[in-house]
C-alpha cells in the first residue's frame, strides 16, 4: 500500500530526564533553552521548514500543561507593557511561536511500557491509516538543514518505503555509544538491521541511527505493549528493523549536523554550537573559551 505523503509530525518528550534532575522535576528537559529558545522550538522549527501542518507532541502529565503554556499563551499583559515602552520587537518572538502550524500536546498513555517507542505509539488515534507521518525526538537536534524535509523529499522518490531513516556519519571511536546501521544493500542504501551500541569491532558501519524518522501505519502493528526488547522497554527501532523484514526501510544520510542534548555534556555542546552560529554575542563566547 502506497501511504500519502507526511503533513504530521510526533515530537515525544516523555521521559523521566533523570540525567538532568533536580530541573527536569519541575519543567519537561525539550524545554531547557538553546539561545533564548526551548530545545523543543528548534525541533518543530525543523518540522515547520519542511511544510509540515500539523505537530503532536507527547508529555508528560507534568510537562503537557508547560508545553501548552508555552505554545498558546498570547502572554497580553506582557504584550500591553512591551508596547508601553515602544518595545514591540521583542514581543516578535513570541508572536512566531503563536503562529506555528497546529501544535496538539498530549500525555502518554501510561499502560504502555518504558520505552522510546511507546510515545509514538500513544499519538496512534492522531495519524489517518493512510497517510505517512515522520517522528522526531526532541532531545535531538539538527543543526544547518532540515532532516524532516530530507525525509519528505526522501519519500517523494520513494513511494514504495515502509519507513525512511535518518543517519549521520560517525567517527570510528564513538560507535559503541549508539545505534549502528547495518545496511542490506549499499548501493540502494535500504536497511537491514540497528545495532545498539555494539563493540567498535563489531560495527557493522560507522552511520549512527538517530530520532528522525519517516514511518508508515504499520509500524503500529508492532509498536504494541507485549513487543518490548532489551531491558524490557518497547523500542522503536525494533519496530522499524521488523519492518524492515517485509519491505524496504531507506536510509538517508543527513545534510545537516545532528547533536544530541540527552545529557548534560551533550546539552551544553549543542547550546555552545547554537550561540557560536547564531548569536551576536558569539566572539566573547569564544574569548571566553580560550580563556579558560
Amino acid at each position: 500500500m502506497k501511504y500519502r505523503s507526511p503533513t504530521k509530525a510526533i515530537i515525544t518528550d516523555a521521559g523521566f530526564a533523570s540525567r538532568y534532575l533536580p530541573i527536569t522535576k519541575t519543567i519537561p528537559k525539550a524545554m531547557l533553552p538553546i539561545g533564548a529558545k526551548p530545545i523543543m522550538q528548534l525541533v518543530v522549527e525543523e518540522c515547520v521548514e519542511a511544510g509540515i501542518e500539523e505537530i503532536i507532541v507527547v508529555a508528560t502529565p507534568e510537562g503537557k500543561p508547560i508545553y501548552e503554556d508555552y505554545f498558546n499563551n498570547a502572554i497580553t499583559k506582557i504584550k500591553k507593557q512591551l508596547h508601553s515602552q515602544g518595545k514591540d520587537d521583542r514581543y516578535e518572538a513570541v508572536a512566531k511561536v503563536l503562529n506555528f502550524p497546529k501544535v496538539t500536546v498530549i500525555e502518554q498513555d501510561q499502560s504502555y511500557p518504558y520505552g522510546n517507542g511507546s510515545p509514538i505509539a500513544s499519538a496512534r488515534k492522531y495519524i489517518q491509516d493512510d497517510e505517512a507521518f515522520v517522528v522526531l525526538y526532541s532531545d535531538d537536534v539538527v543543526f544547518g538543514s532540515s532532516d524532516v524535509k530530507t525525509l519528505v523529499n526522501a519519500y517523494a522518490e520513494h513511494p514504495e518505503a515502509k519507513a525512511i531513516i535518518i543517519a549521520q556519519e560517525m567517527p570510528r571511536e564513538v560507535l559503541n555509544k549508539y545505534g549502528i546501521i547495518k545496511l542490506a544493500d549499499e548501493a540502494k542504501m535500504t536497511l537491514d538491521n540497528i545495532v545498539e551500541k555494539p563493540k567498535i569491532e563489531d560495527a557493522p558501519s560507522n552511520l549512527t541511527s538517530y530520532g528522525r524518522y519517516l514511518l508508515t501505519p504499520e509500524v503500529f502493528d508492532y509498536l504494541k505493549p507485549n513487543n518490548t526488547g532489551l531491558d524490557n522497554e518497547l523500542w522503536t527501532v525494533d519496530a522499524i528493523t521488523k519492518m524492515a523484514e517485509h519491505g524496504e526501510v531507506i536510509v538517508e544520510k543527513t545534510r545537516g549536523e545532528w547533536m544530541t542534548t540527552g545529557d548534560p555534556k551533550n546539552y551544553f555542546l549543542a547550546h555552545l554550537k547554537y550561540v557560536m552560529d547564531n548569536e551576536g554575542y558569539a566572539d566573547e563566547v569564544k574569548a571566553i573559551v580560550e580563556k579558560y
